[in-house]
């Protein structure tokens, strides 16, 4: 199996529908194997269900991973990630703010030798369609800066929702992943800095999404962000093994 999609969903009985439809039209017309598997983190609603009604076709499989309760979103990436099994590992989120076709720029990035290849919004090439609110973009780039000069990991857009990865580089480092909040990707790609992988940041198209699970409405979720940032050292002062 060439590819495996994790799609981390909380919730998400309604949006899951065109990201599910869009996605396995796209891998129906391919030439290689491929397999979504969505992980419901702890839902209340009908999206295991609503998954487990799809015919997804000849060439891809579809699979649901349920638990309770809610863990959060890293716990969900993780546990999709160490349950896939293709030569690569792609996690998209379930709103489709990326449209699945941009994959094709990260598979030339993996041919070409990188370990992993991430979507950004903020390098040349890419396109916003529909921007999020001023105070979430700003608040996303002071949160960017703060993180660089803590973690000492340069990339323009960490927080994007479309990243990919050899198979030996995703059970390598979500296997020593330890957040489990939405703050999981500074933490596998601090990882992935220790460890040398070649990491590489491609441009896509986004569109925000209104109606976001994750919320950040309050002093207290702010704070938090920055408490699980600054952990990640912490958490993982040792060597890379």
């Amino acid at each position: 199996m060439k590819l495996s999609i994790i799609i981390p969903a909380y919730n998400e009985e309604d949006r899951i529908i065109h990201t599910l439809d869009a996605s396995l039209e796209f891998l129906n017309q391919q030439n290689f194997e491929s397999e979504i598997i969505v992980v419901s983190d702890g839902g209340t609603d009908h999206t295991r269900s609503v998954v487990e009604g799809f015919d997804s076709g000849s060439r891809v499989d579809l699979r649901v991973i349920e638990y309770h309760p809610n863990r959060g979103k890293g716990y969900a990436v993780r546990t999709g990630m160490l349950a896939g099994s293709g030569e690569m590992l792609l996690f998209m989120d379930a709103d489709y703010a990326v449209p699945i076709e941009e994959i094709t720029k990260a598979f030339k990035l993996i041919e070409s030798g990188f370990d992993v290849a991430m979507g950004s919004r903020a390098i040349a090439g890419a396109t916003v369609l529909d921007h999020q609110n001023c105070y979430r973009e700003l608040s996303a780039k002071l949160y960017n800066l703060i993180q660089m000069a803590y973690l000492g990991i340069f990339y323009k857009d960490t927080q994007c929702g479309f990243k990919i990865f050899t198979k030996t580089a995703a059970q390598r480092l979500f296997s020593r992943q330890k957040l489990s909040s939405v703050i999981f990707d500074p933490e596998i790609l601090w990882l992935a800095k220790k460890a040398g992988y070649r990491v590489a940041e491609f441009p896509v198209s986004w569109c925000h999404v209104g109606n976001s699970r994750i919320q950040y409405d309050s002093l207290k979720k702010s704070l938090f962000v920055f408490q699980e940032l600054f952990r990640i050292r912490k958490l993982h002062s040792g060597k890379f093994l």
